[in-house]
């Protein structure tokens, strides 16, 4: 993002979340709401053009950029704030118990022989398109969790009661060996984009809204560098997102993987 476009989003926000018209936060709020139009008039209050999608802004503070500074030191220790859905067209900053989604830079990556299609790698228009087509040609999903998925839907938008319109990047269904369905929303982040647990909370409560009768995992994919993805199943424990399983997998030609990798993988 342009650091000029960073810091107007940033301004924004500030001034919703400090400015008497809007948030006028005071020590010991949880919480502060706001709707998308807060941000169109914060804008000519403080003279800043306005993207063209104004929720882009609270995406960008997700996703990709630190919450201003002065937001930033109202912090408790061991609290962060975040930027949540709060139905349709609404938000509100949220104080929560500080959580990561970050992969272990010390965990062994497990060899997978490469199935993505070259045509694909070729034409891949970013980082979250080709980690999406990488986990589902490569059948990942199927050999991280031991059960058998089927990509029902990309990019998922739907409406989730008091969340608001969310979008998931893609949604599989699968079954295991005993019969056991389930839906597993799947969040994919490449480049300098963070995995989200807002996200993470997100994709949890639309799956138990709209598919009640499937478990639910919840799964995130990164993209690591050196065709390695790391993998992560999360679930939300006391409110706080939490890593139930984290596994690396690096794609790599068959004749790569050698007697020594597999002799490897069997004494796990």
């Amino acid at each position: 993002m342009p650091e000029s476009q960073e810091n107007r989003y940033k301004q924004l926000l500030e001034h919703i979340f400090f400015d008497e018209a809007f948030g006028a936060y005071k020590a010991g709020d949880t919480e502060i709401e706001f709707a998308r139009e807060d941000i169109a008039k914060a804008a000519k209050k403080r003279k800043i053009k306005l993207p063209k999608n104004l929720g882009d802004i609270p995406y960008a503070i997700r996703y990709r950029t630190p919450m201003p500074k002065r937001i930033l030191e109202t912090q408790p220790e061991g609290m962060e704030w975040t930027i949540e859905g709060a139905g349709r067209a609404r938000y509100k900053f949220c104080l929560v118990a500080i959580s990561r989604i970050m992969p272990d830079p010390n965990l062994r990556a497990i060899k997978v022989p490469d199935a993505t299609p070259e045509i694909i790698g070729a034409y891949a228009l970013n980082d979250e398109q080709a980690l999406l087509a990488k986990v589902r040609y490569n059948r990942l999903i199927d050999i991280f969790l031991g059960v058998t998925a089927y990509s029902l839907q990309n990019h998922m938008r739907t409406t989730v009661k008091g969340i608001g319109q969310i979008e998931i990047d893609e949604v599989y269904v699968a079954i295991d060996r005993q019969g056991v369905q389930y839906v597993i929303p799947v969040q994919a982040k490449g480049g300098k984009d963070q995995l989200s647990v807002v996200q993470t909370k997100q994709d949890l409560a639309c799956c138990a809204q709209k598919f009640p009768s499937l478990v639910c995992r919840s799964v995130s994919a990164q993209f690591m560098g050196d065709d390695r993805i790391a993998m992560f199943e999360v679930a939300v424990e006391d409110e706080r997102v939490v890593i139930a399983e984290q596994r690396h997998y690096r794609l790599v030609p068959s004749k790569d993987i050698t007697p020594e990798d597999l002799q490897t993988y069997r004494g796990r």
